[in-house]
């Protein structure tokens, strides 16, 4: 008899469930967010946990603009969605992604048009376009950031174009959520009367009202929240130019919100690359963080590249695989889709185990990933192997990393293939670790680079590693089948690992 399914969780939605088995975890799968400033489709592939982004594409439509004054989506803004969505449609069929899940947000559900919207929408494109609450917003872009951060605990803020949502998130659950109409399409009009300050202060006093407790972490959702981060990226000279996980400190966000509001867009523009559209909206969003900050008190705020398309994967899946580590998976998928022998990097890690005693539970689950990334970048012209698996870990799209973490992961994987410590071009990033986790990272990477050539890759002959740090000693045990893979170059990897030790060697065959 057949096992069977797992209950998924239904969700509030009205949106067919996606089928987690086996080969779905590895098919295409379409969503398409129809918000107030933006229509975007985006093309998950792989792995569901930490499914990789295939296709992304956005446009700008201003959908939402002057929905507050006239009771009415832009016509403009309208006219472009559809013909966005219509695109959409046929990309999704030529992709295999098809059928599309598709929602809706506040300028659509406010808007006295916007059943006719969907309407028109579901005659032209065949998309059933399922309008969210700004309850449900709220949970979906919740549970987009639990996609990335299993173990999320804070306030989860999501501003749009005509709204802005708050959720509590611990515990790899979502708490209370609450929607408001602070979204900077909807403020535009009180700035032409020097009312927006008071507007944007009385409506986050009364979100605050709501939510109880002290949030020592706020995750910051949305397209105007990340410009204003990639705005306080270049004003710090941050090394690593990846804004998913991006942390940042109150006074000093507080800073550059105050600074954007006394720029010039055109000139904001030129620090980001982003659209003018988009740049405009961005002084606006940046009081509102201004008074959310001030309101909220966070001790820490980080921007999320996940939201609501991301929780909407989230919010169907099994309890089973929503409990897996991101990260794990994403690089077990790239191990099966990259490596010369997948499924080694599992091997790898467990005859490595004994090094990783007196390393935290953080540390460990750094070297499992970088066990299975060990060989992923093989292909790569030998002079520049390491350089590119140092970038593959610090820039790859990896759930469940913090910035320290990407460093550690590329440091490792950089040694993996190097052993001098001569400078590198990677010194100002690798500044973002303390001593201690660089030498761990170094000693991680010396111990792959002597596991993998040790066998190569075969796990029937590993033998055996013991590491006996009160005598200093790291023995190798090995089989007398497989005694003369103990050659010169094994041996020298072998002592270069004994040296990060500060230990000495021994060779044992049993």
């Amino acid at each position: 008899m057949s096992k069977p399914e797992e209950q998924l969780h239904p969700g509030s939605l009205d949106l067919p469930l996606f089928q987690y088995s086996a080969k779905r975890r590895l098919e295409r799968l379409g969503v398409v967010d129809v918000g107030s400033n933006s229509v975007r489709l985006v093309v998950f592939d792989g792995a569901a946990r930490s499914p990789a982004y295939f296709f992304n594409e956005k446009i700008l439509c201003a959908l939402g603009a002057g929905v507050a004054q006239t009771g009415y989506l832009n016509p403009e803004g309208r006219r472009r969605a559809l013909a966005a969505l219509k695109r959409f449609v046929l990309l999704a069929e030529g992709m295999g992604a098809a059928p599309l899940y598709s929602v809706a947000t506040a300028a659509v559900r406010e808007a006295r048009d916007g059943p006719d919207f969907c309407a028109e929408v579901k005659a032209e494109t065949g998309l059933d376009l399922v309008v969210a609450t700004g309850e449900e917003e709220a949970r979906l872009s919740a549970q987009g950031v639990l996609l990335g951060w299993p173990g999320a605990r804070g306030l989860m803020c999501d501003i749009g174009g005509s709204s802005m949502e708050l959720a509590e998130i611990s515990r790899g659950k979502v708490g209370r959520c609450e929607t408001s109409p602070l979204g900077p399409l909807k403020l535009a009009p009180y700035a032409a009367d020097a009312t927006m300050e008071q507007e944007i202060a009385a409506r986050v006093s009364d979100l605050r009202s709501r939510f109880s407790d002290n949030y020592k972490r706020l995750f910051l959702v949305g397209g105007s929240w990340r410009a204003i981060a990639r705005i306080d990226m270049e004003r710090r000279n941050y090394p690593l130019k990846v804004l998913h996980e991006y942390a940042m400190k109150p006074a000093e966000l507080l800073e550059t919100a105050r600074w954007i509001t006394a720029q010039p867009v055109a000139d904001l523009r030129k620090l980001t690359g982003s659209s003018l559209a988009r740049m405009r909206l961005v002084p606006v969003a940046a009081e509102v963080l201004v008074e959310l900050i001030t309101r909220f008190q966070p001790k820490q705020i980080a921007a999320s590249a996940y939201g609501i398309r991301e929780g909407l994967l989230y919010e169907q899946m099994p309890e089973s695989l929503r409990k897996r580590d991101p990260l794990i998976e994403a690089c077990l998928h790239m191990e099966r889709a990259s490596a010369r022998t997948p499924g080694f990097g599992k091997t790898l890690f467990h005859f490595l185990s004994p090094l990783f005693k007196g390393m935290g539970k953080r540390k460990k689950r750094l070297a499992h990933a970088a066990c299975l990334l060990h060989d992923v970048t093989w292909r790569a012209h030998p002079d520049y192997r390491a350089e590119v698996c140092f970038d593959n870990a610090t820039r790859a799209n990896l759930g469940g990393l913090d910035h320290a973490g990407r460093v550690f992961l590329g440091m490792a994987l950089l040694y993996r293939y190097k052993n001098a410590s001569h400078a590198s071009p990677f010194d100002d990033v690798l500044g973002l670790l303390s001593e201690k986790e660089q030498a761990e990272a170094r000693m991680l990477g010396r111990a792959m680079r002597f596991g993998a050539m040790l066998t190569g890759a075969s796990p029937k002959m590993m033998g055996k590693l013991r590491l006996d740090r009160e005598a200093r000693v790291l023995e190798l045990i090995l089989t007398p089948h497989s005694r003369d893979l103990f050659g010169e170059v094994v041996i020298t990897r072998f002592e270069s690992l004994a040296r990060s030790l500060d230990v000495t060697t021994r060779l044992t065959v049993e």
